[in-house]
């Protein structure tokens, strides 16, 4: 029976750790997946109808590949539309110090209630912990997974369960009804997203906290007559050799509020002009004769010169480009709220891998659209030239010629819609009717919230500051504590010394008559008896020690409480 049961536990602990994580990772990815086999079924019907082409390992390799780049590029344009659009406007408002501080007023106020929400889920998740952890007794067979949810409690919260439970009581298979399997994992899967959640929540808090105090530094310092950079919380590290000689606040006021705005307004100008050529580029590249696209007409003069530095630099400039405006929309999209990139290492391991493999399958179709710009595939140039390795490997998209004639240079053109809408922000606007809560400027909710979030900022800096003050303080009151201590200690020592070299015959005379009544008194209290001793009589004898200035202490138990006798 011993054998079974451990037998039971160790299944149970198993299938909680690995079985069910596997059955709902399958199911998840079959969901995902779904998209690919669709496409890939739709190929490959396509190709098996069509009479002039039979079917082999590398074209059924070639239709695997292509069913990943069409679902690849419906998405890159989606992303690089955004991208193109935002980034160098966001290099512009970064420039606007004031419509900058304002919305970072507006995400305190949005990240106040996300934190106060994570706070509060969290107490309910920890108090179905706390009910199911005294539920379940500590030789009942699923206690090994009640161990290992309380392993991703936070430690406050195991401390408090752990002094709440009686390792001391038995289960019994006749009271009350246990949770499931299926219910624990439910509130395995529960407790990890909370305290990510929570966790995540109070890193960004903080973070907004120093990016708000900072503006605000930025916008007190602008007026300043000094020319010198004043923070409201110095830096308790002690500053590096670069802030103290180089980066000093004279060189930090002329780049806060003056030089950094300017360098900003160039940098969106210039990301400005690079995007309007990649659109350009993109709505134009299907024509060879004449060229049209600016960047294979630039790739081209240098073909014929051999200029290879000129062309290795003009494609890693292009292809750097187009892999920040696409990667950095990524960094951006929150999917339902759940997967997405969190600063500061507080993202969840879900969202990373999520995020890892969208940049991998970004990746080929990102190649092949910037192959196409730059006239270097001959699939699409109608070119008869040298194979590009990436071609070598990806091979020919001519096995479904609608795909690589039609959808591979048409539908980038769509990328002209999607810069229009982001540039008047009608996704931005849609949400806001959804009621979600996005910056809008001279909206009505918006200034609620930048005010709300003003106010906010207002009080965490009073609370900051008053921590200051105290740390200050308390500092300060150290250093005079061991002032004051070392000159007085050294004084006292310097007068016992003199006193000790002038008096020294008196004072062995004192020792000696002292040591002779503490002998008189010792032989007097042998034979004394034991007394009541109250708290009048104990305050009584006190008053008698401290009488003309001396205490006089006995190593005797017994002869304490007659010290004066």
């Amino acid at each position: 029976m011993a054998l079974d049961s451990l037998h039971a536990v160790v299944c149970t602990f198993r299938r909680f750790l690995y079985l069910g994580k596997i059955k709902t990772a399958l199911i998840e990815n079959a969901i995902y997946y779904g998209t690919y086999l669709l496409i890939f079924c739709s190929l490959l019907i396509y190709v098996a109808v069509t009479p002039k082409w039979h079917l082999s390992w590398s074209d059924l390799r070639t239709i695997g590949i292509t069913a990943a780049n069409t679902w690849g590029l419906f998405l890159l344009v989606l992303l690089l539309g955004y991208g193109l659009v935002e980034i160098p406007r966001s290099y512009w408002r970064a420039s606007c110090h004031g419509q900058l501080l304002a919305k970072t007023y507006f995400k305190a106020a949005k990240l106040m209630t996300e934190k106060a929400d994570a706070e509060e889920n969290l107490e309910d998740v920890m108090e179905d912990v706390r009910t199911v952890n005294e539920t379940i007794k500590y030789n009942h067979p699923l206690r090994k997974c009640i161990d290992t949810i309380l392993r991703k409690c936070p430690v406050e919260y195991q401390e408090k369960m752990g002094r709440n439970m009686d390792d001391y009581e038995d289960f019994d298979d006749k009271g009350n009804p246990y949770p499931s399997k299926n219910s624990l994992v439910k509130l395995h899967k529960k407790v990890i997203y909370a305290v990510q959640r929570h966790n995540r929540t109070q890193v960004q808090w903080q973070i907004l906290l120093d990016e708000a105090f900072h503006l605000e530094d930025v916008a007190k310092n602008e007026t300043s007559l000094t020319h010198q950079f004043i923070h409201s919380f110095p830096s308790a590290e002690p500053p590096g050799w670069i802030s103290k000689y180089l980066y000093t606040p004279s060189v930090e006021w002329y780049w806060e509020c003056v030089f950094r705005r300017w360098c900003y307004r160039v940098l969106a100008v210039l990301l400005c002009l690079f995007s309007a050529a990649v659109v350009w580029s993109e709505c134009t590249f299907f024509s060879t004769q004449p060229v049209l696209s600016l960047f294979a007409v630039f790739i081209q003069l240098a073909e014929r010169d051999y200029n290879y530095v000129y062309i290795e630099m003009a494609c890693f400039v292009t292809i750097f480009f187009l892999c920040y405006c696409v990667y950095s929309t990524v960094f951006r999209i929150r999917v339902f709220n759940y997967y997405y990139l969190a600063p500061h290492h507080q993202t969840d391991a879900y969202s990373l891998q999520f995020s890892g493999m969208l940049f991998c399958r970004l990746t080929p179709p990102l190649c092949l659209n910037f192959l196409g710009v730059i006239h270097m595939d001959s699939t699409i140039s109608h070119q008869k030239r040298q194979q590009t390795a990436y071609n070598s490997i990806m091979g020919s998209m001519q096995v479904l010629s609608f795909i690589a004639n039609g959808f591979y240079i048409y539908y980038p053109m769509l990328i002209v819609l999607l810069c229009i809408a982001t540039y008047f922000s009608l996704g931005t606007r849609c949400l806001n009717l959804l009621g979600f809560q996005q910056f809008m400027g001279e909206n009505d909710l918006t200034s609620d919230l930048v005010d709300e979030g003003r106010e906010l900022i207002r009080r965490e800096k009073r609370k900051r500051q008053r921590t200051e003050d105290g740390e200050t303080r308390r500092r300060e009151w150290r250093e005079r504590y061991s002032d004051q201590r070392e000159r007085y200690g050294g004084r006292s020592r310097s007068a016992y010394s003199e006193l000790k070299e002038t008096d020294g015959s008196s004072t062995d005379t004192g020792r000696a008559q002292s040591r002779r009544d503490r002998n008189d008194k010792a032989e007097l209290l042998q034979d004394v008896e034991p007394l009541d001793f109250t708290g009048e009589e104990q305050l009584e004898t006190d008053n008698r020690r401290y009488a003309g200035g001396h205490y006089l202490a006995t190593s005797a138990s017994r002869s304490r409480i007659f010290d004066d006798v």
